[in-house]
């Protein structure tokens, strides 16, 4: 390359070396092949998916113990909840007749007290043959907290060769999609695993899927009631029913969560088979009179009227009324600090009940817990409503969504509107900061040209959305790297051809073509080592909702350099200094700000003026930590489905 521009530039250039030129990017693919045929990595399948797992089993522990953190709360008090052995419809799995939570001896047990006659959830599931359990409860229960406490007890006697459980929620689920497709997409997208890795550890059946809300894949009827039909988590049954352990001789391990009233309208042949049916009970009004005795802060006398009307009557209404973890959860946050909690004894229905505590909650959650940045209430609620939008149901996805990821956020402000402010604002960038430098060099017309071009090139490459990228060296001498090196090689290439020969005729440059094409070559080099690099080999730390962001721009900053050197180096040769300034520049620009989410992220924050704050993510992490959100690997979830579906329902605070 450095041989060309001095050729340009001295004006001995020939059409040899062009030739020459031309075959440059063929023998470095050719040598690039050759390298990755001779590299083989070390040990056998088998090994590697065990050093796999192990890494992803500490991966899990990590974000998964965060989740229950964060549903927990501030508070470390839990409800050990019950759960009892249903007769399935078909062919159930052996299990004990009752379980709970937790094991919790009593606090003046003896040095050698027996252990307790029930099991926990851990030992519950150990003793499940075959290893399928379908998890239901009422709205609320408890049977995220359940799954959790389940997934973190299997992780934490895990020997090696035991499979890692994978939470995946099922609401996204289309069911055409296999089982082992889902997996690997979510180890994928939450954990960093690439499909090859993830294929393995699949098929190595060192993955236990976690499926969490087949109530969630289908709406509900006008009325409310679970559809019978239910055509998504049908299909989704019929998955699981097929889905084998690695020898091919029995069902797969499966732990499948779902609401009781869906699972029992299904048709009793549209069941998971071979599997033990499990229901949480309700909680007794003596736990709960515990639970909230134990929240009091400040005057406890203030709890004692509703303590009492529980201890009187625990089979009445109002009993019935708080026998879920999550509605327990609400009373004492709204009424921890201050209120007369009998006023809960006013409301006879579940629904003016749940109405009265969700209009509290977050203008209690907004007073209680640290805001320095001082969140309104009303501004709260709007922001997390406008929210809601990106997980309501679409024709092809009828069920509501779950996740909301920060790089795919944009659509809320409108597709067209993100996607021409985006396409604009980049060419503008590209654009106006180069041209002065265009206009002071000795052919001006022709790096005009050369920048516009660019500039055009790049504003019509940003209307499209990108996907994440992440910087990962061990990528670059893969197949996947290699081919993803030589097309932006090649693009490279023939878009300095086109640009020159273009330029050449526009405004009769007679070294336009050399030029460009130097230019094009050094610029596909560039672009394509970051094309390279742009993608996760590892199994790493798992992806939080910031660091998708991050390693996007992080990404598109490395470009950036390596572009601007080699398009400085080549303006610099035709025309000094203006030019290099010039060319490096729109290069870097067009570069750096090519495929990154945090562009696109930033354009749609301005074009979500009023709607959301501009410092969206410092809201959402603050959401979590005042429990009205929570983290899911590289995206946010709100804490409760049924505080997801109020927000939806009210698009401004309820008086």
């Amino acid at each position: 390359m450095t041989y060309t521009l001095w050729s340009i530039r001295h004006g001995t250039w020939k059409a040899t070396d062009l030739v020459t030129l031309i075959g440059l990017p063929i023998s470095a693919g050719s040598l690039a092949v050759a390298i990755l045929a001779l590299r083989k990595e070390a040990g056998n399948e088998a090994d590697l998916a065990i050093s796999w797992a192990r890494t992803l089993a500490r991966k899990v522990t990590e974000g998964e113990g965060l989740v229950r953190s964060q549903l927990l709360g501030k508070d470390f008090q839990r409800i050990n909840l019950r759960y009892r052995l249903q007769a399935a419809p078909a062919r159930p799995a052996k299990a004990p007749p009752v379980g709970r939570l937790f094991d919790a001896p009593p606090a003046a047990a003896p040095r050698r007290a027996p252990r307790p006659s029930l099991p926990d959830i851990t030992n519950y599931y150990c003793g499940t043959k075959p290893a399928r359990l379908v998890i239901t409860g009422a709205a609320g229960a408890g049977k995220t907290v359940l799954t959790l406490e389940l997934l973190l007890g299997l992780l934490k006697v895990r020997s090696d060769t035991d499979p890692v459980p994978i939470r995946v929620p099922l609401a996204q689920w289309d069911a055409r999609m296999p089982l082992r497709t889902l997996l690997i997409k979510r180890l994928d997208d939450t954990y960093g695993c690439p499909a090859a890795q993830a294929g393995t550890l699949v098929d190595q059946g060192l993955v236990l899927p976690v499926l969490d809300g087949l109530d969630e894949m289908d709406p509900t009827l006008p009325d409310g009631t679970p559809d019978p039909e239910a055509p998504r988590a049908r299909a989704a049954l019929d998955r699981l029913n097929e889905y084998r352990d690695p020898d091919g001789l029995g069902a797969g391990p499966v732990i499948l969560t779902c609401r009781t009233d869906h699972y029992v309208a299904l048709p009793r042949t549209e069941a998971l088979l071979d599997a033990a049916l499990v229901t949480i009970d309700p909680v007794d009004t003596g736990a709960a009179a515990t639970y909230l005795a134990a929240q009091t802060v400040g005057d406890p006398q203030r709890w004692q009227p509703l303590l009492r009307q529980l201890s009187a009557h625990p089979t009445g209404p109002h009993g019935e009324l708080l026998a879920t973890p999550w509605r327990l959860c609400l009373v004492a946050t709204v009424y921890r600090r201050a209120g007369d909690p009998t006023d809960l004894l006013r409301h006879a229905t579940q629904a003016d009940l749940d109405s009265d505590l969700l209009g509290r909650y977050i203008t209690d959650v907004a007073k209680n817990i640290e805001n320095r940045h001082g969140y309104a209430p009303g501004q709260i609620h709007r922001w997390l409503h406008h929210l809601t939008s990106r997980l309501a149901p679409t024709p092809d996805n009828p069920a509501a969504g779950t996740d909301l990821a920060l790089h795919d956020l944009w659509p809320l402000a409108g597709r067209v509107r993100v996607g021409a402010t985006d396409a604009l604002l980049s060419a503008a960038l590209v654009s106006l900061p180069t041209l002065p430098f265009a206009l002071h060099t000795g052919e001006p017309a022709l790096f005009t040209a050369l920048i516009a071009v660019l500039a055009l090139g790049t504003g019509l490459a940003h209307a499209v959305p990108p996907l994440p990228r992440r910087l990962h060296l061990g990528r670059l001498p893969t197949a996947r790297g290699l081919q993803d090196f030589a097309f932006s090689l090649a693009g490279g290439v023939l878009f300095g051809l086109l640009a020159g020969f273009g330029i050449k005729h526009m405004f009769h440059a007679t070294s336009a073509p050399e030029v460009c094409l130097t230019a094009g070559l050094a610029f596909g080099i560039a672009r394509g080592a970051m094309d390279a690099m742009a993608g996760e080999m590892e199994p790493r730390e798992a992806a939080t909702p910031r660091t998708v962001i991050g390693e996007a721009a992080a990404c598109g900053l490395v470009g950036a350099l390596a572009a601007g050197l080699a398009g400085g180096a080549a303006g610099a040769s035709l025309d000094g200094l203006p030019g290099g300034l010039a060319t490096g520049i729109a290069a870097a620009l067009a570069v750096g700000l090519g495929g990154s989410q945090a562009r696109r992220y930033v354009v749609f924050l301005m074009c979500s003026h009023r709607r959301l704050p501009f410092r969206l993510a410092r809201f959402l992490d603050w959401s979590c930590k005042a429990g009205l959100l929570r983290h899911s690997g590289p995206s946010y979830q709100f804490r409760h489905r049924e505080l997801q579906r109020w927000l939806t329902e009210n698009p401004t605070p309820v008086p």
